[in-house]
């Protein structure tokens, strides 16, 4: 299982704005991915309702995990999505 362990870039944390960008990039993806604070229950990265439930602040410390064959790179770009609180996944990450 491939995991990336990052902090919350973004200041108002994973709430309205910030989990729609980060539930789009997980979904565009293509591999089933799990997002979790560092001492909770993994919920799927896909799901919108999920993501808000876990009421992640900025400067929290998440974990990225998938069991894809390919999970590698897209955990790297979530990633990076997540600790530089982005706008929006950039195509060459």
């Amino acid at each position: 299982m491939a995991e990336r362990r990052v902090n919350v870039g973004w200041a108002e944390g994973l709430h309205a704005r910030p989990a729609s960008i980060f539930v789009r990039a997980a979904t565009a993806s293509g591999i089933p991915v799990t997002i979790a604070k560092a001492d909770g229950n993994p919920v799927n990265a896909a799901s919108m309702l999920a993501v808000l439930g876990l009421g992640a602040q900025g400067g929290e410390e998440i974990v990225l995990a998938s069991e894809a064959d390919n999970a590698e790179a897209a955990l790297d770009r979530l990633s990076k999505l997540v600790a530089e609180g982005l706008d929006e996944l950039p195509e060459t990450v």
